[in-house]
């Protein structure tokens, strides 16, 4: 165990709790990715995040990035950390061989992003912004796109953003009114302005790759008229790269995550940004959402990153700070105990831990998935991608808010010292805080899961999780009937309030229906990180049986204890979440908001 992520755990969730490596050696794609490969490529990630990401995470904080003069500075280290993750051959990772990638599993390539964004999430970001933008540009783009600009930016030389918000058009997109005027050349003249860019500008890149959304003069309004545009800071000239006129007006005082730039960008100020038309015209909003499965996932697993490292460093600060001794012993004259003998600091200190690994076993399982989703045939492809469709809002969102909670609870757990700068936790505390926005807020993922995700396809996502939640309370029955009935009931619970809501919606509108959307992703998550949690606690309890685990006998029966703890204080507060949700009183949506005041 690192100061700042369990790699047994990663370990266990790949080869003992969903045998990734054994489930894709059926696809024909992930060939050559055997247990031994899957170890040795955690194993590297290990040495990259110790060497150059965790070493220089506090100093990117406190020597925060500044723009002076339309130039963004971010520290030195950011260069170095970069270089070694595009050497390591990271950010080209799932790339097709023939473009130098390794056509790697995303649910491997996703473990490594695990070590990365807990190590350092400030220096990782960088690299899963370009990672993305590539992606788009593989997916969609043209040969001479493609051959232009992914060499450079899979070496780490160019930096990839995604630049959709706008003044005016955060979430909604179809608001946007940046214009794209078609040129004699085929390419585009760009104008408008985008903000809260991340990674969109910063001296450690040769160049900056924007995938930026405008609307062609002419399109149709809405989101049918928007397309996609490769526009780059530099633009090529000849044999060179000249000013693309994207001009950086300032970068944002952001509350945490102040190593990681988000600038507002100026496209077009002296009518000279030139544009490149990824795919279709009026398809960009089809392109950009065709990747945010995984842009929402890695927002997941940045929030996890965060409070991954805030949990180790209050674990272990536990172990040594002496504090108090027990209720029962009052003399003084005896020694003081570690604080981790408390009960109450055990509570804090297991609700860090049931989050936490939680959440990785519900991205990772999502990873493996989105490769059976995309390699795998039949069924098995089938239901991969519902379950993935259904569960990104769950995904994205549980991480965020309960990683932030989690958070909160190392801070209490060092006390006075959690709020001072001595100890990372302060920071942890203020970087994962964006990450419940970051990919659109908690309610605009709780409108899309009970607005969207249990209606598509008249319920056939929720029918396969359901079916597998069965079957695993079923089988966990006789070694965890306690944990195994409760899940039970509540997810015979979510049941009847999804047919509740579904009887609002026939007899109110959307507008009710939806009005207490977020509540319902809070209870959907508790109980898909309950159905993890038994699972773990099955897969932990059958390798103490055996006696042939790979690791040793505390830590599975961690993995049992936190798995109990889980059930008992954090799937409980369904009960409140459930009375609201079946009630029929409206007061949010028939209050006169002139009465909020």
């Amino acid at each position: 165990m690192h100061d700042y992520i369990s790699v047994d755990h990663l370990k266990f969730l790949l080869h003992e709790y969903l045998r990734a490596p054994q489930r894709l050696s059926e696809v024909d794609a992930y060939e050559g990715f055997d247990a031994e490969a899957f170890d040795m490529v955690v194993e590297a990630a290990e040495q990259i995040g110790d060497a150059h990401l965790f070493p220089h995470y506090t100093i990117m904080d406190r020597e925060k990035a500044t723009c002076e003069n339309g130039v963004v500075w971010t520290h030195p280290v950011l260069k170095d950390g970069l270089t070694a993750m595009a050497e390591g051959g990271w950010i080209s990772a799932t790339a097709p061989l023939a473009l130098g990638g390794q056509e790697m599993p995303t649910v491997l390539n996703n473990a490594g992003s695990m070590i990365f964004m807990a190590a350092n999430g400030n220096i990782a970001a960088y690299a899963h912004l370009t990672v993305g933008a590539s992606n788009l540009i593989l997916h969609y783009a043209s040969d001479e796109l493609k051959n232009r600009y992914l060499p450079p930016m899979y070496g780490g030389q160019f930096q990839g953003t995604m630049a959709l918000t706008e003044p005016q058009a955060g979430s909604s997109l179809s608001d946007i009114t940046a214009t794209a005027k078609l040129l004699g050349d085929g390419s585009y003249a760009i104008r408008g302005q985008k903000i809260y860019i991340s990674g969109g500008d910063h001296a450690a890149a040769d160049n900056v790759v924007h995938l930026l959304l405008a609307r062609i003069e002419g399109a149709a309004p809405g989101t049918r008229g928007i397309s996609l545009f490769v526009v780059p800071k530099l633009r090529p000239d000849g044999e060179g790269w000249i000013s693309n006129d994207v001009l950086t007006a300032g970068i944002y005082g952001k509350m945490g995550q102040k190593g990681y730039v988000a600038a507002h960008l100026m496209f077009g100020e002296n009518e000279d940004t030139i544009g490149y038309l990824v795919g279709e015209p009026h398809q960009g909003l089809k392109y950009m959402f065709g990747m945010m499965n995984e842009a929402r996932i890695g927002t997941g697993i940045m929030a996890t990153g965060s409070a991954a490292a805030a949990y180790y460093a209050a674990l272990k600060y536990a172990k040594e700070r002496p504090q108090g001794r027990h209720p029962s012993q009052k003399d003084p004259s005896q020694p003081q105990v570690t604080i981790i003998e408390h009960a109450d600091v055990r509570r804090m200190l297991l609700m860090q831990k049931s989050i936490v690994e939680g959440s990785m076993a519900m991205l990772l399982e999502a990873s493996l998935w989105s490769d059976l989703a995309q390699h795998a045939t039949g069924d098995v492809q089938r239901e991969a991608y519902l379950l993935l469709e259904l569960l990104t809002p769950i995904i994205k969102t549980f991480p965020s808010e309960y990683g932030t909670q989690s958070v909160m609870q190392a801070m209490q757990v060092l006390g006075g010292a959690g709020y001072c700068n001595d100890f990372p936790i302060e920071q942890y505390y203020r970087d994962i805080r964006v990450n419940a926005i970051y990919e659109g807020t908690t309610g605009i993922h709780g409108m899309d899961l009970l607005g969207r995700k249990v209606l598509m396809e008249d319920g056939a996502a929720l029918r396969s999780l359901a079916g597998r939640m069965m079957s695993d309370i079923e089988a966990s029955a006789k070694t965890f009937p306690i944990e195994a009935r409760d899940l039970g009931a509540a997810a015979h619970q979510l049941e009847s309030i999804t047919r509740h809501l579904g009887s609002v919606y026939q007899q109110q509108g959307p507008e009710s229906y939806l009005a207490d959307a977020t509540l319902y992703l809070d209870y959907f998550g508790l109980v898909v990180i309950a159905w993890h949690w038994l699972r773990m606690g099955q897969t932990a309890q059958a390798k103490l049986d055996d006696g042939d685990g790979a690791f040793a006998e505390s830590f599975y029966r961690g993995k049992v204890a936190t798995m109990q703890y889980f059930f008992e204080y954090e799937l409980s507060k369904i009960s409140g979440l459930a009375t609201r949700l079946l009630s029929k009183r409206a007061i949010t949506l028939e209050l006169d908001p002139a009465f909020i005041n």
